[in-house]
């Protein structure tokens, strides 16, 4: 039975008691302990049962590999189910639930699906579930959906309590890993001058050494960590983070890492998770290595370790897994353990090595402290149901069929070899190669994951790159990291060649490969995977998803290279063959809250005000949605209603001057050396050969040539252009930018930044707006020949820095003005008080659109509907005929784009002058094959003019340019028919004179 130990314990404070419960029950541990450290010294080994069979399942590993001991957490608001135990740090009130089980933990009624297992193998349900079909819906689906997953889901109407953040990082140097090879390379890097961060996923530093007594520059590696801490803490150019998993490795040096800030402190006023978006200039992966179980009858079993996570335990927690321990092995690293477990006071019943000869130094400690050393033997067999009662030996390289011994245990240490951690190296292409003499994948180093400029951005190091001494560990990092000098120095313990083993005894019979586990969390056996091979599924993600291994949460950790090795012997073929499984990210799994981050509750889609929002607000402003932003519509007044202030907001800006807070409108950033090319191939029309100082029109179709967005465009610099798009396609027009330059010319020297939000834009818009500009004050000359339309200038007005635009959307003399967010309210401010003699007012986005439907210009979302071209739009002017390739040009160029029986701008103008409704339909007689009824035209766009007078309105009809005068019919929503004539969408001074006074 577990037990703590009397004395020892490393990592914990006995002087700090620590109460918690598993499954109502009451029980304590120390400041220090983790979850499972606590449970097991508190003799709690069973924790939970397995997903298929519902065996028991007790803790097997001591961190982020534990594939069996996950809990539910907490309770309420707090819940979290699948909570690794042997990587939860233990807290005062913490309250854990075991899963997968009903009644008890102790009595599962699913149990009974391991005396069926026989009829239950590997891809049962794909031969089982198909037969009789109508079984499908009314029995099998039922019984899928109970069965599946671990562990409950949180009750619906539960909130999560807690609250996430993002934060953003840049380095040249990221260090994923705290062990010693860790440090030693993030040394390296700061010493050399490197911004360095380190990120290491537990709380404490040091990895292996310090259990393991590793001495390094003449002292105990512990005190050596505590030395190296101490160094990189006072470094400025040194970030060192706990409790922070590197959880994915991404393209271009962006590394996702996953730190658990109040996990152990719940309701601490902090974030409870903080996920870190870091781009790097290299990556070192020290991620250390695992630990391989070994495979034979009965590994499954509550009680059956991992032998280092045994040494983690006894030394680091002080707890014992048993009373009476056998350690089963094919190296001599597991002789550690023994070691470690004699010299805690724990009987070591005997040391199992499958290797014909043990003769190393290790091996002859264990002999020379009394443990008994068992050559060339296996375990035949674990005797026990819930816990271990004791095993059965046999030769290892025979078929298990005779009993040699049978020795009393209540524990079991197994030792396999180990495996580097290679999963950060492949998540972003990096590619392994098969080391024989140690069997296990290791990097690559001739093919590692490369960076945007086709070299390698990251570099494994120490264990994660194969080194399995001490000595090799801190010399491999301290190279690779370029450090100055001398690495550090250590004296490793000779050890001798371990023997490859992946199924114990040898030849073991079918009875034994039917009891030994692979994937214990998922139930998969030795003799799944070899009928998964017998039935043809040679490749390992064939098998993989046919056996459900490494699906698990564990994703792989633990079974991977044994059943690989299962496999390719199954096959007939070398390991090398048949390869790996994918690695993706994250190396273990995240929270969804930090996924969202700080985007839950009111904020999931936050409101976005303008620097003007609040004085909008205070003048009884009526509000418009206009995306995630809010825009005024209108400035009503006393009683006035909306049509009436609008109309007021028209006629005062078109006889003097008005002023729209026009913020919202998407300001993009594109900079670099192929910033000309990219523009080119964003836009239908040229733009590289914009003039710095000017501006132009550009329309941005997708790759099938249909209208996404509209705007001006200014050439800042020979590398740079401000792109303008409309409010509600800033984000999204941004993102589409970023998926062409990282997914198809990622290899052009340009980015793309959103500077929306960084200033306001007002446009002083009328016949007085360039008095109203001057009475402001600037150092820019705002003459007509001063400032050109299509123009823009940097300077100063009403001593703000201000960037002028002179375009205009309502074909008015206009002027939009760009100042930093923080001065829109003063720059506002001062254009009211010096247009006051003008009248000047605001006016909002219907009146914007009024004017600019009496202009004919087109309005994205409006007279585009995700079918419609510029040709449709009379745009056939912005499209370049110069240039080779813009996106959307292919798809323009189909039958359907290029026929002529396409609907196509038109102005409409009621015969009897009225408003006819927006969305309106011109119908024709019968109908379609849909059985709808034939139509030949709809209106996008219609107002009330004040300018003209009367109802204008704007329409995509077919052939429509072809057919101005015609009269045309349209029907109202109640059905009744509304005359109207077909004319010029141009409503109002057509030659444009106005907006060029």
């Amino acid at each position: 039975m577990s037990h703590r130990l009397s004395t020892g314990g490393r990592l914990i404070d006995r002087s700090r008691s620590l109460e918690f419960t598993f499954n109502g029950k009451s029980m304590s541990g120390y400041e220090g302990d983790t979850l499972s450290s606590a449970m097991l010294g508190a003799g709690q080994v069973l924790a939970g049962r397995s997903f298929k069979y519902h065996r028991p399942r007790g803790v097997v590993a001591s961190g982020a590999e534990e594939p069996n001991a996950l809990v539910g957490l907490g309770e309420g608001q707090r819940y979290e189910p699948n909570q690794r135990t042997t990587t939860t740090e233990l807290f005062s009130g913490l309250k854990a639930t075991s899963q997968n089980h009903w009644p008890s933990l102790e009595f599962d009624v699913g149990a009974i699906n391991s005396k069926l297992s026989r009829f239950l193998p590997a891809g049962f349900y794909y031969k089982m579930l198909i037969h009789p079909r109508a079984f499908w819906k009314h029995v099998y689906e039922p019984i899928v959906r109970h069965s599946a997953g671990l562990g409950r889901a949180p009750d619906a109407e539960t909130r999560d309590a807690d609250r996430y953040e993002h934060f953003y990082a840049f380095c040249d140097v990221l260090v994923a890993g705290g062990g010693v090879a860790g440090l030693t390379a993030a040394r390296a890097a700061a010493r050399a001058g490197k911004r360095v961060i380190v990120m290491e996923q537990t709380a404490h530093f040091g990895g292996r050494a310090p259990v393991d007594g590793e001495v390094i520059d003449g002292m105990p590696a512990s005190e050596w960590v505590d030395g190296v801490l101490a160094e990189l803490h006072v470094l400025e150019n040194v970030t060192v983070l706990e409790r922070t998993m590197v959880a994915g490795v991404h393209d271009h040096g962006y590394i996702l890492g996953y730190q658990r800030v109040a996990d152990h402190q719940p309701g601490a006023d902090k974030p409870r998770h903080r996920l870190w978006r870091v781009r790097v200039g290299q990556l070192i992966t020290a991620t250390g290595a695992i630990e391989r179980p070994l495979s034979f009858a009965g590994n499954d079993l509550p009680g059956v370790m991992l032998a280092s996570a045994v040494r983690d335990y006894v030394v680091n927690w002080a707890v014992a897994p048993g009373k009476r321990v056998v350690v089963v092995t094919n190296n001599d690293d597991a002789y550690r353990t023994a070691l470690a477990l004699h010299q805690a006071g724990v009987t070591v019943t005997a040391v199992i090595d499958a290797r014909f000869e043990a003769t190393g130094d290790l091996p002859a400690q264990a002999r020379a402290a009394g443990i008994r050393v068992a050559e060339g033997m296996a375990i035949r067999q674990v005797l026990g149901s819930k816990r271990i009662s004791g095993v059965a030996l046999c030769r290892f390289d025979s078929d298990g069929g005779a009993v040699a011994e049978t020795l009393d245990c209540d524990a079991i240490a197994m030792s396999g070899g180990w495996s580097p951690v290679v999963h950060l190296w492949s998540h972003c292409g990096g590619k392994l190669t098969w080391d024989d003499a140690r069997a296990f994948f290791r990097p690559d180093p001739a093919r590692p994951p490369l960076g945007h400029d086709g070299q390698g951005f990251v570099a494994a190091v120490g264990s994660a790159n194969g080194m399995m001494d001490i000595a090799e560990v801190l010399s491999d990092a301290h190279q690779t990291a370029q450090g100055a000098g001398e690495a550090p120095q250590a004296e490793p313990v000779p050890e001798a060649e371990m023997l490859p083993v992946w199924m114990m005894p040898k030849q073991a019979s079918y009875e034994l490969r039917a009891k030994m586990w692979l994937d214990p969390q998922n139930d998969v056996k030795v003799s799944d995977v070899q009928l998964a091979a017998q039935e043809g599924y040679a490749s390992v993600e064939h098998t993989k998803r046919y056996t459900t291994l490494g699906m698990a949460t564990d994703q792989g950790k633990l079974s991977n290279i044994n059943g690989l090795a299962i496999l390719s012997d199954a096959l007939g073929q070398a390991i090398p063959q048949t390869g790996t499984t994918t690695f993706r990210p994250p190396y273990t799994p995240i929270s969804l809250g930090v996924i969202a981050g700080e985007a839950a509750g009111p904020v999931f889609q936050p409101l976005r005000r303008t620097p003007m929002h609040a004085w909008h607000e205070a003048r009884g402003v009526y509000w418009e949605p206009v995306g995630l932003w809010r825009r005024p519509y209108c400035y009503p007044r006393g009683e006035e209603s909306h049509a009436d202030a609008v109309i007021r907001e028209i006629n005062q800006t078109r006889t003097s001057v008005g002023l729209l807070d026009a913020s919202t409108l998407g300001k993009l950033l594109i900079k670099g050396p192929d910033a000309g090319k990219l523009v080119d191939m964003l836009y239908t029309n040229m733009m590289s050969n914009l003039k710095v100082g000017k501006c132009r029109y550009g329309l941005m179709c997708n790759e099938n040539g249909f209208l996404s967005d509209d705007g001006v465009v200014a050439r800042l610099s020979e590398d740079s252009f401000l792109c303008h798009t409309t409010s509600g396609g800033a984000d999204r027009i941004h993102a589409w930018i970023e998926d062409w330059l990282q997914c198809e010319w990622w290899d052009w020297q340009a980015h793309v930044v959103n500077l929306t939000e960084q200033f306001a834009q007002i446009a002083v818009v009328g016949p007085n707006a360039r008095k109203v500009m001057e009475a402001m004050g600037s150092d820019m000359d705002l003459s007509r020949d001063g400032l050109a339309f299509m123009e823009w200038r940097d300077g100063k007005i009403a001593d703000i820095r201000a960037r002028v635009f002179r375009i205009s959307f309502s074909g008015e003399l206009s002027y939009e003005v760009a100042v930093p967010a923080s001065q829109g309210q003063a720059f506002w401010d001062a254009a009211l008080k010096a247009g006051a003699e003008f009248g000047i007012a605001p006016y909002g986005t219907e009146a914007l659109h009024v004017m600019r439907a009496e202009k004919g210009f087109i309005m994205i979302g409006d007279e585009t509907d995700g079918t419609v071209i510029p040709q449709d739009l009379n745009l056939n002017w912005a499209i370049s005929k110069k240039k080779d390739d813009f996106l959307g040009k292919r798809g323009m160029e189909r039958v359907h784009m290029v026929s002529p029986d396409r609907w196509k701008l038109v102005g409409i103008e009621t015969l009897d002058g009225s408003v006819i409704e927006d969305g309106a339909l011109a119908p024709l007689p019968g109908v379609n094959e849909n059985g709808q009824r034939r139509t030949q035209g709809r209106i996008t766009s219609s107002y009330y003019s004040p300018t003209l007078g009367k109802g204008i309105a704007m329409a995509l009809v077919h052939r429509g340019p072809e057919r101005m005068g015609e009269e045309i019919a349209f029907q109202g929503k109640d059905g009744a028919t509304i005359m109207a004539r077909i004319v010029d969408p141009v409503f109002y001074d057509k030659a444009g004179e106005k907006q060029n006074v």
